[in-house]
């Protein structure tokens, strides 16, 4: 499980493989000694599992396995050498809870239709955000509740339709890749895990 925080940004090193199966290396600021063979990495969303981890400068490169559900449902069959890509750690017991519930599992993706200031002041600019998401998954997105994408937790500002809005706040869009974002980007999206059971549960009762 994770919460929606990122922790890091990581760049990938290289990726190898073709078809349904593709090694991806990342290069990251985290102590190489802290990431166990098997652990599970939030990689712009995706909760992908750490196979091989080695020291280097300033952190470690470590590698993570796509199989074909992964390359079908996300944005990481798009992913080459010099992508920058939202990391967080999975959560431990006892860790804050910031954000929400997050289980990095990829539902689908969103585009970003409109990229627009809001407001500016010392600190920088907040800017809003407004995507259009799959009409599947729309039931599920709902004003004032959670959303996840690329890996970070936001909350739904307005619904129309299948468009939905998210505000970033300076410090977001400097310590995330939201600031590298721009109209026409796709955006891996985990819809929130409560509103997914209740829309199943409401779905049961009606049948």
């Amino acid at each position: 499980m994770f919460t929606g925080l990122v922790s890091a940004i990581g760049t990938v090193v290289s990726v190898s493989g073709a078809g349904d199966l593709r090694r991806i290396a990342i290069r990251a600021a985290y102590d190489p000694a802290t990431i166990a063979l098997g652990a599970s990495i939030a990689c712009a969303g995706p909760c992908l599992t750490a196979v091989s981890v080695e020291p280097a400068e300033n952190g470690c490169v470590f590698a993570v396995d796509a199989a074909a559900e992964t390359l079908a449902r996300t944005t990481v069959g798009a992913w080459v050498a010099g992508t920058r890509i939202n990391l967080e750690r999975s959560l431990k017991i006892g860790d804050e809870l910031g954000g929400h519930l997050v289980t990095g599992h990829v539902d689908g993706l969103a585009e970003i239709v409109e990229r627009a200031r809001v407001t500016a002041d010392a600190w920088g600019a907040s800017e809003r955000f407004t995507l259009r998401a799959p009409s599947n998954l729309t039931k599920f997105i709902a004003e004032k509740g959670s959303v996840c994408l690329d890996g970070t937790s936001l909350t739904v500002n307005a619904v129309e339709d299948d468009l939905f809005s998210v505000l970033l706040i300076p410090h977001t869009l400097q310590v995330t890749t939201w600031g590298e974002r721009r109209q026409g980007d796709r955006l891996n999206l985990e819809v929130d895990l409560i509103a997914r059971y209740a829309a199943r549960l409401a779905e049961a009762r009606a049948g």
